[in-house]
């Protein structure tokens, strides 16, 4: 009896350590998922894009800002927290001969203008003081929301900048340039003044390995096309343009991006091995020295994509819909469906079908008083044949 009481107080005692054991594992497997979930320490991304070349032979430029443009606004960052800026508007230029478009690929599929896209610079206001002061956030207070870059410590800042430049320098619509010292210490007026978690800096130019030489402040990772010497080199030449239509790197890279997707576990090494010499001709770099994390850590959406917005709550949530008031609701929605005019046919079409549509043959009906011309026309014509005396023979 004893002995079979002893067994059970055992038997009691390893089931709770088990379930302990089980607990703390599980406990430590939860911490793990949040301690990964959160690894990046950001918790709202923003987007720099910027075109500094003017005139018609640099469409490549424009097309690249564009493509970027695109890219990140497919992986979640919205337009409140992208800042355009493009000296040039390709797409109303009277050379292109599909107005309204700006393609990045010669079979003309992709057009990377779109219904939807939101300049915020354009044109003269493209300037090397304009872009530092959106940087640095020294904006008069009659600036509109949207040409702000509204970030703080806990923001992931994607800055990306095209165009022609040298050694140390970045030209602005041949008029200007900003060099490297000045970058970098827009750079550091950011980190002392809390305007970013982590900067991801990219450069499509010639000699960009040399715009990232000078920087110094912590938590910035940059790429660049080209080494210091090299030219960067264009793509894609169309002959129905007459130019090229973009950057060999910023096409490569955009290929690579095309890939992704808001859940994708793609690190920022991938991004580094995306455009090697034998396809860029030129040599492109990278700078992680001042980064704190490991590239292989760094996932591409921490910078391309937009941090999921999660609301943590006790309170039970019914998932079976209210029959009844969704009943309600359809029938008022239906009744608001019934009372509204119909729209026209301009109205019922994407701006984009509307304008490359051919247009409709119209039934062809005859201008106001033909008939009547026609029979006066047959009358006179009678009277000079006949002469009044036949008039009988009409009526």
């Amino acid at each position: 009896m004893a002995a079979s009481c002893f067994l059970r107080k055992c038997l009691t005692a390893l089931a709770g350590l088990l379930l302990l054991s089980f607990e703390s594992l599980a406990a430590s497997q939860i911490e793990d998922q949040t301690e990964q979930f959160f690894r990046s320490g950001h918790t709202n991304n923003w987007a720099v894009l910027v075109c500094t070349s003017r005139f018609w032979f640099n469409y490549r430029h424009v097309a690249n800002t564009l493509s970027v443009y695109r890219s990140v606004k497919r992986l979640g960052i919205p337009d409140s927290h992208i800042v355009l800026m493009l000296a040039d508007d390709m797409a109303c230029n009277p050379r292109n001969p599909k107005p309204a478009t700006v393609f990045s690929h010669k079979n003309m599929e992709l057009n990377v203008y779109g219904d939807d896209v939101e300049v915020d610079y354009r044109s003269y206001e493209v300037t090397v003081e304009n872009f530092l002061r959106v940087l640095t956030g020294r904006i008069p207070p009659s600036t509109p929301r949207s040409k702000r870059l509204l970030s703080d410590d806990r923001s992931n800042i994607l800055i990306y900048m095209t165009g022609h430049g040298g050694n140390g320098f970045l030209k602005f619509q041949d008029s200007e340039e900003i060099t490297n010292i000045e970058l970098a210490d827009a750079f550091e007026q950011m980190w002392q003044k809390r305007r970013y978690n982590e900067l991801l800096f990219i450069i499509d130019t010639c000699q960009g390995a040399s715009m990232y030489e000078r920087f110094y402040s912590p938590n910035i990772m940059a790429l660049a096309s080209s080494q210091v010497g090299e030219d960067s080199l264009s793509h894609q030449p169309d002959p129905a343009i007459g130019v090229h239509l973009m950057d060999r790197y910023t096409f490569y890279v955009l290929e690579f991006l095309e890939e992704i997707n808001p859940a994708s576990q793609t690190n920022m090494n991938d991004l580094f091995q995306v455009c090697p010499k034998s396809l860029c001709v030129s040599t492109p770099g990278h700078r992680t020295d001042l980064f704190q994390r490991d590239p292989k850590n760094v996932l591409i959406t921490d910078f391309f994509g937009s941090v999921r917005k999660v609301e943590i709550t006790t309170e039970t949530i019914r998932l079976q819909p209210d029959l009844g008031n969704m009943e309600s609701r359809y029938k008022k929605e239906w009744m608001d469906e019934e009372l509204m005019e119909p729209l026209k046919y301009a109205e019922q079409l994407p701006v984009a079908q509307i304008i490359h549509q051919k247009p409709k043959l119209k039934d062809w009906h005859p201008p106001g008083g033909f008939i009547l011309g026609l029979w006066a026309l047959i009358i006179m014509v009678f009277f000079k044949t006949y002469g009044i005396k036949h008039m009988k023979f009409i009526f």
